[in-house]
């Protein structure tokens, strides 16, 4: 045993002489190995280094890619990150959350979560007034119309000639009562008409259209407009009414009527009428309520016959709901005492001075003749049926006439007094205004 001994210790000795390489580099692989779990085992509990994380992704795509193609072209962004279904998104009824509608997102819902008062004041020029809409303007223009009075190329229905009976080379023209000879390029040639709009009417609400019919020797700017004050005094009555004043013989001593002599003339002034009033007031939906609006017409001086006309044979004398003649009654009478005698629902205003005193006066007779009640007062109320006459004293002349009669501003007055009537059916047509309800 003894003897075993160095024989074991020898070999031992001769192991080690021919294994010493192996033994060295079996250490130097474990080293190699340990020194990197060492290294991972430190990171434990640290963030990982982001572009290690991206080196690593890398290399992974690039070694996936070489060992299986098939594998690599399958991991698109959809693999990766699927769109989540419908049943993942929106729960269903049978669900405990709350199904939530469109109206849970409206903006009213966010303005109800922001503060009473925001920390910022909006720039204004008047900060403390809110914002008000500009008010509106009362619109004035002239419209020419082929349904107006001229040009006329028919008969005079007094004589049944042509009312153009002069003739001088190319040149037609119209030789009047007097004598004068008015030519038809200069005096009868103009198809305008004037067109008033106060600033508070409303075409939605009951409404009434004025036609004015001027005298002699006016036109529709120098005197309906700016001296007769005819769209001021309609503006300042506050009846919702509108006006029309066609433009009839041009500065001249002349009433002809124009086409308001043929049958259905007035009628077909009115139709066109509605069409251009809706264009002007910007909504063309309008023209049905123009077209079945109530009409006053008011006739000054030489304008009674263009207004006898129109009531006799224009088409539509059931829409005249009123006739107000000023120091106008120069003829006309039967045409005048028919109408009112078939139109007891309207009324019939004539205000005179000496001038056509005994007309009315005549007019008056044969009214009462036929039973018709008659009033010499404008001082009461205007009701249906009412006829009323009034005479104007000294110093009211007949130039002044329509700004100047029984009152200042008469067609104010009359609107007025429309207004502020309740057994009036022209009540119903006229906006009630401040002024009215104090008479």
């Amino acid at each position: 045993m003894v003897g075993a001994v160095p024989n074991v210790r020898a070999a031992i000795r001769a192991h080690r002489t021919t294994s010493g390489g192996c033994g060295r580099a079996l250490r130097t692989g474990l080293i190699s190995a340990l020194v990197p779990l060492s290294l991972t085992l430190v990171q434990c509990g640290k963030a990982p280094n982001p572009a290690a994380l991206a080196a690593n992704s890398q290399a992974n795509v690039q070694i996936v890619a070489k060992t299986n193609p098939q594998v690599a072209s399958a991991d698109t962004f959809e693999d990766r990150f699927p769109a989540p279904q419908f049943r993942e998104r929106f729960p269903s009824a049978s669900e405990s959350f709350l199904q939530r509608q469109m109206s849970d997102f409206s903006p009213k819902r966010a303005v109800q979560q922001q503060p009473e008062q925001a920390p910022y004041k909006v720039a204004s020029l008047e900060p403390q007034v809110p914002y008000q809409r500009p008010p509106r303007e009362d619109l004035t223009t002239l419209v020419s119309m082929k349904s107006s009075a001229f040009p006329y190329f028919g008969n005079n229905p007094a004589s049944e000639a042509p009312f153009l009976n002069i003739a001088k080379g190319d040149r037609r023209g119209h030789r009047s009562y007097s004598g004068r000879v008015y030519w038809q390029d200069e005096t009868y040639n103009d198809s305008r008409v004037l067109m008033h709009v106060p600033d508070h009417f409303d075409v939605r609400k009951p409404g009434v259209i004025v036609v004015f019919f001027h005298g002699n020797g006016a036109t529709l700017e120098r005197d309906v407009r700016d001296r007769q004050l005819v769209p001021q005094q309609i503006t300042d009555s506050g009846a919702n009414a509108i006006l029309l004043a066609p433009q009839m013989a041009v500065d001249a001593a002349d009433s002809s009527a124009g086409k308001f002599w043929q049958p259905g003339g007035f009628k077909r002034f009115m139709e066109e009428s509605a069409n251009h009033l809706a264009r002007v007031t910007g909504d063309p939906n309008s023209a049905r309520a123009f077209a079945n609006m109530p009409i006053v017409i008011v006739g000054y001086s030489g304008g009674f016959l263009p207004t006898a006309w129109s009531l006799e044979v224009g088409g539509i004398s059931d829409r005249v709901r009123g006739v107000v003649l000023l120091d106008a009654v120069y003829g006309e009478m039967d045409k005048f005492a028919s109408w009112i005698e078939s139109h007891r629902s309207g009324f019939f205003v004539s205000s005179y001075t000496h001038y056509t005193a005994r007309r009315d006066r005549e007019l008056m007779s044969m009214l009462r003749q036929k039973g018709i009640g008659v009033s010499e007062d404008m001082d009461g109320p205007l009701r249906p049926g009412s006829v009323v006459f009034v005479e104007t004293g000294d110093g009211i002349t007949h130039r002044d006439y329509v700004n100047r009669a029984w009152t200042q501003y008469p067609l104010k007055d009359v609107l007025v007094k429309m207004s502020a009537t309740p057994s009036l059916a022209l009540t119903r047509v006229a906006a009630t205004s401040s002024s009215a309800s104090s008479r």
